[in-house]
């Protein structure tokens, strides 16, 4: 690209025309003639070598372990409202995210007025049980509704433990010492912490209120403790067990419990492409036509 030919280097394409994400790792992100490139020495995803990002049509950039920043190619993104966000390997973690400057703000408005109104709160709230649980459940009452939740959600995890070959007492830890509860129960803890990392950053990058969830209400980050349960029964459980039996193994005995968990998440984060999930859900909670006249975000 030629600087100033034709005002491209200032030209701002619309997210709804953009890609989605581009994953970095084990590399230097940095500003050459006006553009973007990556220096890597390879990673899962790509071979060594040095990349031009099209930084004008992604809309998200995604640094994981190994990758770092220059001054120039941040200000170049934050110019074309690219986001940037530094993850764990995988997703597993947010460290910190640079959300661009939002396109229109019809996706957090729309779901401000969900939230502040009690009869579409309460439908928000039955929709993302009934994706949770699998069918419409016959009350609108948060407390009932959570009630049936957790007895669902004992069955679940006896079921899964079953499947896997775990020893299950059932679900409980202190959390003045997480430490102090058994290893399925830490793998859990552990595995949530995981799902929710990457429920942030789908947070983040849809622009939506971290702040304002529906069924988590006291949290800074309540919007993705929601989201990060609609994926407790397929993800974080089966993560969890997952990790406890291969411990039981010869090859992962020594590895500490933490990052076997933080390992088997991150590849089946990646494996089931679960941020994209997350953004879908997202979307179909607060992209509804409300006939506002507003333009639908992407």
């Amino acid at each position: 690209m030629l600087k100033g030919r034709l005002g491209l280097e200032t030209a701002r394409i619309p997210h709804s025309d953009r890609h989605g994400l581009c994953w970095l790792e084990r590399g230097n992100l940095v500003a050459e003639d006006g553009t973007v490139s990556f220096r890597t020495a390879g990673f899962a995803d790509l071979p060594p070598g040095t990349y031009a990002i099209p930084h004008q049509t992604v809309s998200f950039i995604l640094l994981g372990p190994g990758a770092t920043l220059s001054h120039d190619a941040a200000r170049i993104l934050a110019r074309h409202s690219t986001g940037l966000a530094m993850v764990g390997e995988g997703g597993v973690r947010l460290y910190a995210s640079l959300p661009p400057q939002p396109d229109q703000a019809t996706r957090a408005r729309a779901q401000a007025r969900m939230w502040a109104d009690p009869v579409k709160r309460s439908t928000v709230v039955r929709r993302m049980y009934a994706w949770r649980l699998g069918e419409i459940l016959p009350d609108d009452e948060i407390t009932v509704l959570r009630g049936i939740e957790g007895a669902r959600a004992k069955a679940i995890y006896k079921r899964l433990a079953q499947q896997f070959g775990i020893q299950w007492s059932g679900r409980r830890y202190d959390r003045a010492d997480p430490d102090a509860a058994d290893h399925p129960n830490q793998a859990i803890n552990h595995a949530s912490t995981a799902v929710l990392g990457l429920a942030q950053l789908a947070v983040a990058i849809t622009g939506t209120i971290p702040q304002l969830g529906f069924i988590h209400e006291d949290s800074g980050f309540a919007l993705p403790l929601d989201i990060a349960d609609l994926f407790r029964d397929s993800v974080t459980v089966p993560v969890a067990f997952a990790a406890v039996k291969q411990r039981s193994s010869s090859e992962a005995k020594d590895e500490p419990l933490e990052r076997t968990v933080r390992r088997l998440a991150g590849k089946r984060f990646r494996q089931d492409k679960l941020v994209v999930q997350m953004i879908d859900r997202i979307k179909e909670l607060f992209d509804a036509d409300d006939g506002s006249g507003d333009e639908r975000p992407s």
